[in-house]
């Protein structure tokens, strides 16, 4: 336990200082790692720590790692973006890995370590990409979008690796051909296995789990989930890795997406620095001036290959040369995962040590010339491009289309949120609200409405909601310290960007303007209105506009006020809230009586259907001739037993 104590403390003092010089010469985390791994390894002088433990641990760094992109890529995210993953995200990935694999197998290697190769160089980071490009204040320009959209979807596309790698370290010992068929059917099986599993029982788990409003619980059943589907794969004979994806698409899916990703963020960046360590104690220096001819080569294969082929997709695409030659400098870097896919396949034994220690060596050279090549792609695009750099470029100021993301973040999604939500929603303005009602958050969710159960005074959930391109955000609740915290978290990443507040009484206000809020708005009858209209003011609606929509709500009694959804912790006055009208969603079956008739003929009383969700699409107000299906979403309007009469005659069984 002492000489545990000991290491443990050793790598601290190591990494922190090593941390701290990297990111003041603005060098990625990562490296620091690395080399922190190279000084306490077993291959330099000085310090040295047991790498038996702490490789164990540190491939569950991988499987958080997974597990958070699948957290961004659920299935139907997957096929919508079907024509971009098979066009130029998986073309690169896929053709540098031929060419790379082609050249590496002409070279000498055998085919399973030069597919290897072709795989660990087709990666890129996103990690450079995106901060060097935030430095220098391109990464809303089109060639940092296209950039990071692509590095983000070689994550996705890499997956099939995890699944094929370990596989080729059996040719030797059998059919090929066969191991990869079995494979096949087992990754086919773990899909279906995840996504039944995560339908009818993660979801409905985290939904209890939300209720009792226990930061602890949540975080422990978001390990249970991410550790049981990488220990089901792991028994099927795949990747850990691959099990992880899976269960992170599955929960991607949810209103509970935010609040795992804050919740597993800090598992994942300690374990997956321990990863970087474990890589940087297999790099032995000694082999260097026997491997640097080929490192060296390896490196200039790697960056030129990536960068003719990305240059070549973009430009088929049809975007300019320039352009072009400027999104192939910033993915013509290695990548961390490619770190992972070398430890998978050391692991299965299909390569060499003294490969991989080469393979290493070139990743890591790239890695250190990205952040040049990134900084000047601009000249270095017009040296390429044998064309003179004009005196403003065009291409830094170009606006095709909105911004990323471009959307209001709404903080608390009770009464005024709601409230405020309808009228960004009837004006067209993208938002995306937090919320820690599950209850509530899952009835909004089923009727249509983009609300994720959330927590949003952490800042990994405010940067996982998109507060680096939001354009503004609005705090709905009346919660003082987490009012207090989300500015706090807020101001420190986004200085410039607009807040609107509501506050109990005007006492507030001094205390929060001084925190940060731009507006305060005190509860009154008409709270949740003034802040809307200041919304839609700030987002540059016309102000006869919003003047009209106030004028339109006073002169029919507030009828956007009545249409809320209200979980059981709401903040209604018990007297009389049988009579208190709420919003309901009712889900169609298909045995359902309702089904075929026209929504004119149901005897629903004196309850009003609000809104109809029909193939993720949503309609206010249907029409009575509309005609309902199976799966049709109904939001009613009306009293707790009126709901309940309209429920029991839409969800009554056809004979």
């Amino acid at each position: 336990m002492h000489q545990a104590l000991t290491q443990v403390l050793l790598l601290l003092v190591l990494t922190v200082p090593a941390i701290i010089l990297f990111q003041r010469l603005r060098i990625p985390s990562s490296l620091a790692y690395l080399a922190v791994g190279v000084v306490v390894g077993g291959y330099t002088a000085g310090p040295v720590v047991q790498s038996d433990y702490l490789q164990m641990i540190a491939e569950f760094g991988v499987v958080f790692l997974l597990f958070t992109i699948g957290l961004n890529f659920t299935v139907a995210q997957i096929y919508a973006m079907r024509h971009a993953l098979l066009g130029l995200g998986t073309g690169q990935v896929f053709l540098t890995a031929l060419l790379i694999g082609g050249l590496a197998w002409l070279a000498g290697l055998p085919p399973a370590a030069a597919f290897v190769a072709g795989a660990v160089f087709a990666q890129s980071s996103t990690t450079i990409i995106s901060r060097q490009l935030a430095e220098q204040g391109e990464e809303g320009t089109r060639h940092g979008r296209l950039g990071v959209a692509m590095s983000v979807f070689q994550d996705v596309t890499a997956v099939p690796f995890l699944v094929i790698i370990p596989v080729l370290g059996l040719s030797a010992a059998g059919d090929l051909g066969g191991t990869l068929g079995i494979t096949l059917f087992k990754a086919l099986l773990a899909l279906a296995l995840v996504l039944l599993v995560g339908r009818y029982l993660l979801r409905p788990l985290l939904h209890q789990v939300a209720i009792l409003r226990s930061a602890e619980l949540f975080s422990l059943s978001v390990l249970l989930v991410s550790l049981a589907a990488a220990w089901t794969t792991q028994q099927l004979g795949l990747s850990m890795a691959f099990g992880a994806f899976l269960a992170g698409m599955v929960l991607g899916d949810t209103e509970f997406r935010h609040q795992v990703e804050a919740t597993i963020r800090p598992y994942r960046d300690v374990l997956l620095g321990l990863f970087f360590i474990s890589i940087g104690m297999l790099v032995q220096p000694a082999l260097f001036p026997q491997i640097w001819r080929e490192a060296l080569v390896g490196a200039l294969a790697l960056l030129l290959v990536k960068l003719l082929l990305v240059s070549l997709l973009v430009r088929s695409a049809g975007f300019e040369p320039r352009m072009a030659l400027r999104t192939g400098l910033l993915l013509a870097v290695g990548g961390e995962f490619g770190f992972a896919l070398l430890a998978i396949a050391l692991d299965a034994a299909v390569i060499e040590p003294l490969l991989a220690q080469t393979l290493l060596a070139s990743v890591l050279l790239s890695m250190v010339v990205a952040p040049f090549m990134i900084r000047y792609n601009l000249q270095l695009s017009a040296w390429l491009a044998d064309k003179p750099l004009p005196e403003v470029d065009q291409g830094l100021r170009l606006a095709d289309g909105a911004a990323p993301g471009n959307h209001v973040i709404l903080c608390g999604y009770g009464r005024t949120g709601q409230m405020i939500g309808h009228f960004l929603d009837r004006e067209g303005s993208a938002y995306l609200a937090l919320d820690t009602d599950a209850a509530m958050v899952g009835e909004a969710r089923l009727a249509g409405q983009p609300v994720y159960y959330a927590d949003a005074t952490t800042p990994s959930v405010l940067e996982a909601a998109g507060l680096s391109s939001a354009r503004l955000l609005i705090i709905s609740h009346d919660d003082r310290s987490a009012l207090l915290r989300t500015l706090a978290c807020v101001r420190q990443q986004r200085p410039d960007l607009p807040i609107l507040v509501r506050a109990r009484d005007e006492s507030w206000g001094d205390e929060l303007r001084a925190m940060g809020a731009s507006e305060v708005i005190p509860e009154t009858l008409e709270a949740g209105i003034t802040m809307a209209s200041h919304a839609l003011l700030s987002l540059g609606v016309p102000q006869y506009r919003v003047s009209r929509y106030l004028q339109e709500q006073r002169s029919q009694r507030y009828p956007m006020l009545r249409e809320l959804f209200r979980g059981p912790l709401d903040e209604v006055v018990p007297e009389g809230a049988e009579t208190v009208e709420r919003l309901h969603s009712v889900r169609l079956e298909q045995d359902s009586a309702a089904c075929g008739r026209l929504l004119g003929d149901l005897p629903l009383g004196a309850t009003l259907v609000s809104a109809l969700v029909r193939d993720g699409q949503r309609t206010r107000y249907p029409a009575p001739e509309t005609r309902l299906q199976a799966e049709d979403v109904l939001v009613l309007l009306g009293s707790g037993a009126e709901l309940e009469n309209a429920e029991r005659r839409l969800t009554r069984k056809s004979d």
